[in-house]
């Protein structure tokens, strides 16, 4: 199968490698600093699965029709992508594989509804230089169609393409799925303010329990919107539900013991990523989502609509705070709340 990979960052370049392994032809189209590197080292996969070498197509743009395209740059580089490679985009599958829940709709701008289909990644990667990654650890690749005009035969074709790479999940609940990882992403916020990685940064309770804090604020908003939360497969949605329900100090004990663990090799999350590569982030697509379904109901999220600012300060300046700046401006924020 003819396949073309649009981002070349972490999670592009690890579906790309492993496709090409699979016997694909894969194209992986990204920035010039990082085709380049691909081009001159090849790419290079570390990680769970041991150290690969995996030598592919690389170029800055689509050169040709494929038969699949997945678009796995970030949400906010999504529309420039979709333009440049507008002309290879037509009467294909498209494949969106970004965090939060705008991506689809994005897409359909410029893309017939009917060959969208949607997906979460649910296994975890690192880009650590160019042309080098992490693959941190394994999961799902859930698939689904996002739109009623969606064909269900665009499904098989992934499936095929992707046997034997990943784990593949196929669900009618796409939507609600990316509801609920959202959650998981809301996460990313906190190391990246702090410039550390998910595993140091929760290894400390009152870290933890600003990120508890932000969770149930979402949530709140959430279920103040009607929109569905969908247990994924392998991580029920009562497993985030529990940390709103039971004492704050048992949640951040429970909530840090899931992120310490996450990985042998510390996991830096997206947001961080990106301000490392000076590039804007995906904040405003993931806790920002939040804040802007709060204004659309006349509610407030403030915790959230602070810690949207808070990443958008270091990623202005390329300062990051420390750990006793960050809980006193949060303890402020939730003293203004009661």
């Amino acid at each position: 199968m003819k396949i073309g990979v649009i981002g070349a960052g972490a999670i592009g370049a690890l579906v790309g490698g492993y496709l090409k392994e699979k016997g694909h032809d894969v194209s992986l189209v990204g920035r010039p600093k990082n085709i380049q590197a691909i081009k001159n080292n090849g790419l290079i996969i570390e990680g769970v699965r041991g150290r690969k070498n995996i030598f592919l197509d690389a170029d800055i743009k689509l050169n040709e029709k494929k038969d699949l395209i997945v678009l796995a740059t970030k949400t906010q580089d999504l529309k420039e992508a979709l333009i440049t490679n507008a002309d290879f985009l037509k009467d294909t599958v498209i494949l969106t594989i970004q965090n939060g829940v705008s991506s689809d709709v994005i897409t359909s701008l410029f893309v017939d509804k009917k060959n969208i289909v949607s997906s979460i990644v649910m296994f975890g990667s690192t880009c650590i230089e160019e042309g080098r990654v992490i693959h941190n650890f394994e999961g799902e690749w859930i698939i689904g169609l996002p739109f009623k005009e969606g064909k269900i035969e665009n499904l098989e074709k992934i499936r095929q393409a992707a046997e034997g790479a990943f784990e593949l999940y196929i669900t009618q609940e796409i939507i609600g799925m990316k509801w609920t990882k959202l959650f998981i992403n809301f996460n990313n916020c906190i190391p990246a303010i702090l410039g550390k990685s998910m595993q140091e940064v929760f290894s400390d309770l009152d870290i933890c329990k600003i990120a508890i804090n932000l969770i149930r604020e979402g949530i709140d908003i959430i279920e103040a919107s009607g929109a569905m939360l969908v247990s994924l497969p392998k991580f029920p949605k009562e497993r985030f539900l529990r940390l709103i329900t039971v004492s704050e100090d048992e949640a951040a004990k429970i909530f840090s013991s899931m992120m310490v663990n996450l990985s042998k090799e510390p996991v830096y999350g997206s947001i961080l990523q990106s301000i490392k590569r000076r590039r804007p982030s995906e904040i405003d697509y993931i806790n920002g989502e939040i804040v802007s379904l709060a204004d659309g109901l006349n509610l407030n999220a403030p915790l959230n609509k602070k810690i949207v600012k808070l990443v958008h300060n270091v990623e202005n300046s390329g300062k990051f705070f420390n750990e006793k700046d960050l809980k006193e401006i949060f303890k402020e924020e939730q003293d203004e709340i009661s």
